[in-house]
C-alpha cells in the first residue's frame, strides 16, 4: 500500500512488516518521519535519497532507518536489500517483543497489543490516532501534555514546532471525538494555554 504524505504514513506504519521510505515528501521532512517512526516502532525500514545527497543518507541512518539507497536504482538492488533487511529484522523482533501493559484507569481499560479500548466491558470503536491519543494521556495520567509534545510524537511534527491553528484543531477535533465517544468530557481535561491530560485515575 503507498501513502503519499508523511502523516499518513505515521499514521499507518504499524500495519504492515515493512516501511519503504522516500526523504522527499510534501508535508513532512523524511527525516523527522523517520525519527518518529523509530522512537515508536522497530519496524523494518528502508529510505530513499537523492544520488547527490549523501549527508542525506548519513543522517537517515543515524535517524534509525536500517538500510538507505540512492535514487534511481534498480528493481532487483531493491529486492536484495529488502531480502536482507528482513533477515537481519526477524530475530531481533522477535527477541524484543514484549507484550505491553493492560491500563486499566477506573473503568476504562486500554490494551496496547490489540488495540482494543474497553468502557465497563463495551468495547470503543476508536481511530488509530484517537487511540495514540488517548493511550498517551493514560498512560501518564497525572501529567499535562502540551500540544508541541503531542504532534511532535503522535504526528511527526519536528522538535520545538509550535502548533499553528490547523494543527491546534486537529488534537482539538480528536480529542472531541474521544469525550463523545467515551461518553464524558472530564475523561480528558483541557488546561488552557498548555494542552490536556488525562482526568480520571
Amino acid at each position: 500500500m503507498k501513502c503519499v504524505t508523511g502523516a499518513e504514513a505515521l499514521d499507518m506504519h504499524e500495519e504492515f512488516d515493512l516501511l519503504l521510505l522516500d526523504l522527499r515528501l510534501p508535508d513532512i521532512d523524511g527525516l523527522e518521519v523517520c525519527r518518529a517512526v523509530r522512537a515508536t516502532s522497530d519496524i523494518p525500514l528502508i529510505a530513499f535519497a537523492s544520488a547527490d545527497r549523501g549527508l542525506d543518507r548519513v543522517l537517515c541512518l543515524q535517524a534509525g532507518a536500517d538500510d538507505c539507497l540512492a535514487k534511481p536504482y534498480g528493481p532487483r538492488e531493491l529486492i536484495a536489500r529488502i531480502e536482507a533487511v528482513l533477515r537481519r529484522a526477524r530475530p531481533a523482533r522477535a527477541a524484543t517483543r514484549r507484550t505491553p501493559a493492560v491500563l486499566a484507569r477506573g473503568s476504562l481499560c486500554i490494551d496496547p497489543a490489540t488495540r482494543e479500548v474497553r468502557l465497563n466491558g463495551r468495547l470503543i470503536k476508536l481511530t488509530r490516532k484517537e487511540f495514540d491519543l488517548l493511550h498517551r494521556l493514560a498512560a501518564e495520567p497525572h501529567t499535562v501534555h502540551s500540544r508541541a509534545r503531542l504532534m511532535a510524537d503522535l504526528w511527526g511534527y519536528r522538535e520545538g514546532y509550535a502548533p499553528d491553528a490547523r494543527a491546534s484543531r486537529t488534537i482539538d477535533t480528536h480529542v472531541s471525538a474521544i469525550r463523545t465517544k467515551l461518553g464524558a468530557p472530564d475523561w480528558i481535561v483541557t488546561v488552557r494555554g498548555v494542552g490536556f491530560r488525562f482526568g480520571r485515575t
